[in-house]
């Protein structure tokens, strides 16, 4: 084999190291933030330790120094997470309802849109197996600011909220909600918390071992009914 052929075939093997180093450091990097969702989902930013994170990734602390920085870069980094997986399952639906608002949109049609937007969260929220880590994360957030609520705030609750309350001031013939569409749609909202911190106790009261289709199917269909009732 000719110099010139060897030569032509190291950038193969080059860029082959190069992806197989890249798919490893991905794969270390959700690894920690898989635990750390899970470590702040079950205590406050203040109780968890980079040391139980690390331990619980199966990393060395420089490992996690090196992808996160600190406690807080991990734990903000964990909130830019939820919301690509928010944004990754209800994108579609928040987009073409958002896109319907700035065009003649009759309030039939934004009832429709609004289930389809509650739909798409129900499907991650109630029906997704692996929602709970993460929900919980949120939850804690919310309920107790952190490093990571405007991020959380900013690019999710306060979107999805006021998304909801629009579309709820044009199925009563509203071009801007008011008060009372912004009350309904964080009603309509927290309504998933059934299913969230008290999922639990909602599956007991149901008699339901799991969340499957059907399960997923008839909450759909209720969260329907509430927004069928919307004048």
């Amino acid at each position: 084999m000719s110099a010139a052929k060897k030569k032509a075939k190291r950038p193969t093997r080059t860029r082959a190291a190069e992806s197989a180093g890249y798919t490893k450091g991905e794969h270390t990097r959700q690894r920690i933030l898989d635990a750390a969702l899970q470590a702040f989902g079950e205590a406050s930013f203040k109780e968890v330790t980079t040391r139980r994170i690390s331990a619980a990734a199966e990393v060395s602390l420089p490992t996690l120094t090196y992808y996160f920085g600190d406690k807080e870069g991990l734990y903000r980094a964990c909130a830019e997470a939820v919301v690509d997986r928010y944004r990754d399952r209800t994108s579609g639906a928040a987009t073409t309802a958002t896109q319907s608002l700035g065009e003649p949109c009759s309030p039939e049609q934004a009832r429709a849109h609004l289930k389809m937007v509650i739909r798409a969260l129900a499907g991650l929220l109630v029906g997704s197996s692996d929602a709970e880590r993460w929900v919980r994360f949120v939850g804690r957030e919310l309920r107790d600011p952190g490093p990571a609520f405007e991020i959380l705030y900013e690019r999710l609750w306060h979107p999805g909220a006021e998304l909801a309350a629009r579309l709820i001031a044009r199925i009563r013939g509203r071009v801007e909600p008011a008060d009372d569409d912004r009350i309904h749609a964080l009603l309509l909202l927290s309504s998933f918390l059934a299913f969230q911190s008290g999922r639990t106790i909602s599956m007991r009261s149901l008699k339901w071992s799991k969340i499957g289709s059907a399960e997923l199917e008839l909450v759909q269909s209720c969260l329907d009914e509430l927004i069928d009732a919307i004048d």
